[in-house]
């Protein structure tokens, strides 16, 4: 971090829906394999920036074949990669207090394998690693979408 700020280290731009497939397969060409399976990807965003619409794109990529959606009531969905790895589906946005994160054992969660995505990660800021891998999804006047990974 450069002055408090994280530095960027790639930018991706979805100019539309139909493009989100190719941009979550350039995503993950991006990031290593290793890191797929143990890192924690933070998405921050706006209220329908895509941060859900970007992830389940993502597990497509990865070959998930359950049904992917928002766990804003559940708070956790868990899929499985088609290379076998679990993939963990967070959405913060709906606590209230950070003991519900811990309730759920987040921390187990973060420490151990698989690849976690969240939603909302500044509710859990405080618990939050600080390697995770931001990614900034950000709406542009044209209706297309800045995808930053830092």
């Amino acid at each position: 971090m450069e002055n408090g700020r994280s530095t960027i280290l790639k930018t991706f731009t979805v100019g539309s829906l139909e493009e989100i497939d190719k941009v979550a397969e350039e995503f993950i060409r991006y990031i290593s394999e290793s890191d797929l399976q143990s890192n924690i990807f933070a998405f921050y965003g706006k209220m329908g920036a895509g941060k859900t619409t970007f992830i389940k794109a993502i597990c497509k990529a990865l070959g998930v074949q359950d049904n992917v959606n928002s766990p804003t009531f559940t708070i956790i969905n868990e899929y499985k990669s088609a290379k076998g790895f679990p993939i963990y589906h967070f959405d913060f946005y709906r606590i209230n207090r950070l003991q519900e994160a811990y309730d759920i054992g987040t921390e187990d969660y973060f420490s151990g394998s698989g690849l976690c995505l969240i939603e909302w990660p500044e509710k859990i800021a405080e618990i939050l690693p600080e390697d995770c891998i931001k990614v900034s999804i950000t709406t542009n006047p044209d209706l297309s979408r800045t995808i930053e990974i830092s």
